[in-house]
């Protein structure tokens, strides 16, 4: 996935799939001296078990495990293991190997891998495509551990206790674990086999992707799961015009409903993809040259393509456990008990190519959690594999996605927002007391509180929670799972802050592993810190020790130009995109240059990267900068001819600007051409920067101004055009108390007295609006604007990431601003007035910059193969004598009984 819309979550491992049910196992009848069946006359099904001497033994209590079909094992019958050998070496056994090194393990592990390369993170596989290198996402083999890679194994001779690999070595073994993964299934498609057609599985199968896609236009991806969209999203970020096809009725069927999968698809069409659900494929054709060339519909519909992704679904690969005699599942899978052992007591599985009560995983969490529960067996404890948590939080193409618990219940709370594309349900008991699960689309935050509370009593209405995500000080009990990829609880977390001493966020991971794979849950690992008693690090990420505000200070302070430069000196990694965004916003605040020069570009978030804002399907906005609201009507004119000339829906907007939707992004240097020869310059709409000052007319025109609030509005807007800042910037000037510019809805806002201007600040709307507070009164001009400098340059410099000056003022205290600004306590006034005036001196329109630079204009392309070809997959309808997006329609807020 590109740096900006990584996914923020880690659904899947080997597989990319959710686990799927598998129909009832029975034995298969390979028995040997050592393991012999009892069938039950309840069930009909066999039972297993192992005593001390490796014979069958029947007893009541495994009896009533025979409703299940699984195998219980007397803890005795654990020798002294010296062999370990593990066939397999994907994320699933780096983790059982891990744990087992861990834990101190005596014996000897040996690792066949099948793949030439290491075990790495399949979860951030598509990063890969994003500039990640193989060793980037490689996992580290633990000190001591034998590692041969290349080595398939052909053969188990369970009698001998020897695996065989297809180089003809043989290994030893007391205890073998299989950990084979799964197979990409590929549906018997004519054509599948046509060069151009391809599984999306490991590093092998993407460079054989991204070497296709240099020649080809267009790619289609068959399957519209989790790892059908992760595909897709690769597709896109190589250039191609991409299609999703999905034989369900909405996208990810498995994670959200048919509500949520309107809303996903909605977002994923806005980003330029193509999607066609309830659609199968009857062929794939070629070419002339005999390679890919079109995917034909049931219905007759040929898509062009010349790139195939097959992205169907996986099967476990237990063929190595079929021909050595172990119970499978009828439709795939190595049966194990709860403790992860096969139908050989010497043999265990963990991961996809296990089956545990008729169901196959492939979720990371339930794979680490099988990988840890077969060591702690390996080793002689006791511990058991439940049937596991499902829910998935992730980011698919930048929209966030999260299920928890059940899809279905008595009754059900629905809501949705079709401006934002929002779609939020809980699922609860028949008297709404009890939360039974969840779906989110487009905003995922309630997740992280109310996921932990799924078969609890909500402490509040679904309604209210839905909304809110429940109180900031709301208690969890001790055994609800914050970490569902580790299988981590609160009390588990609490106890070692305390038996540890645990002060950070870092700590909690390292000691119990919570937060170390997707990431979701990091947040609620705050609250649990500040809870507990506990002053949370304000580190920025992991990569940085240091806070925004830190960071702001050295790199002004050492004159630090570059992200490399300041990572290599007071951090680690290679940062993350958490932290690019966070210095690249830093260095333009400082003054370091265009934002799109050298390795600044790949810091910027979405929108600065084409210095636009992306819209619903794809385009982009174009807002050209009016300060104060004030046009001419010759300016006025060029953006009529712009729009009519380019196609484009013109809006006047909120900040008395005019929006231009609907740009393709190669079609934005020529109109920023135009608006440029005219005496125009970038807006700024898309980056978190000084947007509008808005004002009304003033004592110029209106009888009830008393001072002139379009110049000072004009002459404020200039000054701060450009400025970057940790979140969006808006002012307004109101020309009297009539408040006609709603100056205190502002992050800082001027209202005219009869002696001068009144100050407000730390006001916005929003989701959470706020009034500005009056931070000055009777002001004259020049010591207004002195004391905005002051302000906004102590915001930039002491403010968290994507910090509203609304809720930075109520952090500092507004009298501690106070302080600082209008007293000087801190002796910095005088600096940061010279840092405004240095931002001012050295402002450029960077629009202008991008059209004088060659290298700069090469990026805004729709196709970096095809640079001339617009992207065909965006359409309009007309309305209102304008254009509009090709949109899916959306549902609205209802509460209702949940259909059966």
């Amino acid at each position: 996935m590109n740096p900006e819309a990584r996914r923020t979550a880690a659904p899947e491992t080997d597989a990319g799939v959710p686990a799927v049910p598998a129909p009832e196992e029975k034995t298969t009848g390979n028995e040997t001296a050592e393991t012999r069946s009892a069938t039950t006359p309840e069930t009909g099904r066999a039972v297993r078990g192992v005593n001390e001497e490796g014979s069958a033994t029947v007893t009541p209590e495994r009896r009533a495990d025979a409703v299940s079909g699984v195998f219980r094992v007397n803890e005795e019958a654990s020798a002294t293991v010296t062999r370990l050998v593990v066939v397999g070496h994907g994320p699933t056994a780096s983790r059982l190997v891990e744990t087992l090194t861990g834990r101190g393990f005596a014996g000897t592990i040996t690792v066949l891998g099948e793949e030439p390369r290491p075990a790495y993170d399949r979860v951030a596989l598509t990063s890969y495509l994003a500039g990640k290198s193989a060793e980037d996402l490689t996992y580290p083999v633990p000190e001591g551990v034998t590692l041969r890679l290349g080595a398939r194994v052909t053969g188990i001779d369970r009698e001998a206790r020897v695996v065989t690999t297809a180089d003809g070595h043989a290994e030893p073994y007391d205890v073998l674990v299989l950990a084979t993964g799964s197979s990409a299934f590929v549906p018997p498609v004519p054509g599948r086999e046509l060069e151009g057609c391809f599984v999306y599985r490991t590093i092998d199968d993407l460079d054989a992707i991204r070497e296709a896609s240099q020649d080809a236009v267009s790619g289609v991806v068959i399957g519209g799961g989790l790892l059908g969209l992760e595909a897709a999203d690769a597709l896109r970020g190589l250039g191609l015009a991409t299609h999703v096809v999905e034989m369900g009725g909405w996208l990810m069927p498995r994670q959200v409903d048919e509500g949520g999968g309107a809303v996903l698809r909605g977002h994923v069409e806005s980003l330029g993809l193509n999607v066609h659900t309830g659609a199968g494929v009857r062929e794939i054709v070629a070419g002339p040259d005999g390679r890919v060339n079109g995917l034909v519909k049931p219905d007759g519909e040929t898509i062009e393509t010349q790139v195939v992704v097959f992205s169907a679904g996986v099967r476990p690969r237990d063929e190595l456990a079929r021909s050595s005699g172990l119970d499978v599942g009828e439709r795939g899978g190595i049966v194990v008990d709860d403790g992860m052992r096969t139908s050989d007591p010497a043999i265990y599985a963990v991961g996809e190519c296990a089956l545990h009560e008729g169901m196959v995983y492939g979720l990371v969490g339930p794979c680490f959690t099988m990988a840890e529960v077969a060591a702690d067996r390996i080793l002689g404890g006791g511990a058991a594999f439940a049937r596991a948590d499902m829910s998935t939080k992730l980011k698919l193409l930048g929209v966030e996605v999260a299920q928890f618990g059940a899809m279905d219940g008595a009754l059900d709370v629905t809501f949705m927002d079709p401006v934002t594309g929002v779609y939020q349900k809980l699922f609860v008991s028949d008297d709404a007391r009890t939360l039974l699960g969840g779906i989110c689309v487009g905003d995922a935050a309630p997740y992280n509180t109310l996921k932990p509370f799924v078969g609890r009593e909500l402490p509040g209405s679904p309604g209210e929670l839905l909304f809110t995500g429940g109180p900031s000080n709301m208690d969890l009990p001790d055994d609800a799972q914050v970490c569902s990829c580790n299988n981590v609880t609160k009390g588990q977390i609490c106890s070692a802050i305390a038996d540890k001493g645990l002060t950070d966020v870092a700590g909690i991971k390292s000691c119990t592993r919570a937060g170390t794979a997707c990431g979701s849950c990091v947040p609620m690992l705050k609250q649990i810190l500040i809870k507990s008693g506990v002053e949370v690090s304000k580190a920025l990420c992991e990569h940085f020790a240091y806070s925004r505000a830190e960071l702001f200070d050295i790199v002004r302070v050492r004159g630090i130009t570059t992200f490399s430069q300041l990572i290599a000196e007071h951090g680690t990694g290679r940062g993350c995109d958490v932290c690019k965004p966070t210095v690249a916003s830093i260095l333009a605040s400082l003054g370091n240059g265009h934002i799109l020069d050298g390795e600044q570009a790949a810091l910027q978030d979405t929108n600065d990267h084409f210095l636009a804002n992306i819209q619903r399907n794809g385009t982009y906005s174009v807002v050209p900068r009016i300060p104060g609201g004030e046009i001419t009507p010759d300016k006025l004119i060029v953006i009529g001819e712009v729009a009519r000339d380019f196609g484009l829906y013109t809006k006047i907007t909120g900040g008395q600007r005019i929006d231009l939707f609907g740009a393709r992004v190669e079609q934005l240097p020529l109109i920023w051409k135009r608006l440029v020869d005219a005496g125009f310059e970038s807006g700024h709409a898309y980056g978190k920067a000084l947007r509008t000052v808005k004002s009304c007319v003033g004592s110029t025109w209106c009888r009830y101004g008393v001072q002139d609030s379009v110049g000072l509005a004009i002459a404020l807007e200039l000054r701060y055009r450009g400025l970057r800042s940790p979140h969006k910037l808006k002012s307004a000037v109101s020309g009297c108390a009539r408040e006609c510019a709603e100056a205190r809805g502002k992050d800082f806002g001027i209202i005219a007295t009869e002696q001068g201007w009144n100050l407000y600040v730390g006001g916005n709307g929003g989701f959470t609006p706020r009034h500005a507070d009056l931070f000055a009164s009777d002001l004259p001009t020049d010591e207004l604007i002195r004391i905005i400098d002051r302000f906004l340059m102590f915001y930039i410099r002491t403010a968290d990431r994507l910090q509203r000056t609304s809720v930075w003022l109520e952090n500092q205290g507004l009298d501690y601003v106070k302080e600082v600004i209008l007293e000087d306590s801190l002796g910095i006034c005088a600096e940061l007035e010279a840092q405004m005036e240095r931002h001012v001196a050295g402002y450029a329109d960077e629009w202008r910059a991008v059209l004088d630079d060659s290298e700069r204009l090469r990026r805004f392309v729709s196709f970096v193969n095809a640079p001339g070809t617009p992207d065909p997959s965006i359409s309009f309808e007309p309305e209102r004598d304008q254009v509009k997006p090709v949109l899916i329609p959306l549902e609205t807020l209802r509460l209702e009984p949940a259909r059966s």
